[in-house]
């Protein structure tokens, strides 16, 4: 089948045979520009992954990087919270939060999950798995009834400004067909499509759809972040592709967005300005760590101390290292000492154990 639009391709149609199971077949063309973002971002990648940064590095753009795709993302959808106050609220977990602080603290911890389970390949790419996320960021802000659960009820979009509906989505009755459809798609088309390809595909039909009475935009861009992986960043967790968006939300809404009854428009719907902008996007990102990465290295709150390293050393001779330890081969105060520990456990490098007198500490074990 020939995935084209009416207009006029730049480059050469995209012909692919789809399983004939896929009832969702995405109508696109592959432009000189998609290509040319194709690989630029393929080349970025392979510099990506031929660096090799210290743990602590990569712990501290981890952190980074997850406070603005958490400030992005929740921005996006009108949260007024301020970067700044997103990375007090992160760092100190305050209760009775308003509903825009626990916005926050549930895009986070999903990031958070996403990013221990995706470099071990744990995570299934599933109807379950899209499910699990949107109970995650509407966790406390929907009825339990709607929370991980596709929409039983009609939804509409209206403007912002006029407040007039400008887009009907697809009825109730459809959602759970609709999203089976977009799911086999994804996970069917690998090793024929590009990853990048099926993952901005993937987000716009995801809007598109609306399967959810609220947090469709969060649930689809953290989902579409387990199809990005496939791209072959090692350090993916170290990338914001919210961000890019949060920079000009206008922009953003404009080209993922469609206007009208889904039924009209639905055999129609052309992927291809969507897929230049998702992947523009990208690289916009890439460039963004990558410019960030030598800032980061030499940055003090990323430096192991002499002290710090004594630790670090001990416990790789010895297995495991206690204060009493520590004291032996340092003159710094005990309550120094216990900041030190602190440091290397906020860092991820080791993990607590025991109680009392009888903790000791161990590098943590990776997941």
């Amino acid at each position: 089948m020939k995935i084209c639009s009416q207009k006029q391709p730049v480059a050469n149609r995209l012909i692919i045979d789809y399983n004939s199971s896929i009832m969702f077949k995405p109508n696109y063309i592959i432009t000189n520009k998609l290509l040319s973002n194709i690989k630029k971002i393929s080349s970025m990648v392979l510099e990506l992954n031929n660096k090799r940064f210290s743990k602590v590095v990569l712990y501290e753009l981890e952190r980074s990087a997850r406070e603005i795709s958490t400030y992005a993302s929740t921005s996006i959808e009108g949260n007024p919270l301020p970067l700044t106050d997103v990375k007090q609220i992160l760092k100190t977990q305050p209760q009775n939060l308003r509903n825009s602080e626990q916005e926050v603290i549930n895009y986070n911890k999903a990031l958070e999950e996403l990013n221990k389970s995706l470099p071990s390949g744990s995570k299934s790419f599933n109807l379950s798995l899209i499910i699990s996320i949107h109970k995650q960021v509407v966790y406390k802000l929907m009825p339990k009834h709607q929370s991980g659960k596709l929409r039983e009820e009609p939804v509409f979009v209206n403007d912002p400004k006029t407040r007039k509906t400008v887009y009907w989505p697809p009825d109730a009755k459809d959602v759970p067909q609709l999203m089976t459809d977009l799911v086999n798609f994804a996970t069917a088309s690998r090793g024929t499509i590009d990853p990048l390809i099926i993952a901005g595909i993937f987000h716009k039909q995801f809007v598109i759809i609306h399967p959810f009475m609220d947090g469709n935009g969060r649930t689809a861009r953290l989902s579409t972040k387990v199809l990005l992986a496939d791209i072959g960043l090692n350090t993916f967790n170290l990338f914001s592709f919210e961000n890019y968006y949060n920079k000009n939300v206008t922009n953003y809404f404009n080209s993922v967005d469609i206007l009208g009854n889904y039924y009209d428009i639905a055999d129609s719907i052309d992927f291809t300005n969507w897929l230049e902008y998702f992947t523009d996007g990208i690289i916009d990102e890439l460039f963004r760590v990558k410019k960030l990465l030598p800032e980061v290295s030499a940055g003090p709150e990323t430096e192991l101390m002499a002290y710090h390293k004594k630790i670090l050393k001990f416990i790789n001779e010895k297995g495991y290292i206690s204060d009493r330890d520590y004291a032996k081969i340092t003159n710094r105060a005990k309550a120094t000492r216990s900041l030190d520990f602190k440091k290397l456990i906020d860092m991820g490098l080791i993990q607590r154990k025991g109680k009392g007198r009888a903790t000791y500490y161990q590098l943590k074990k990776e997941r």
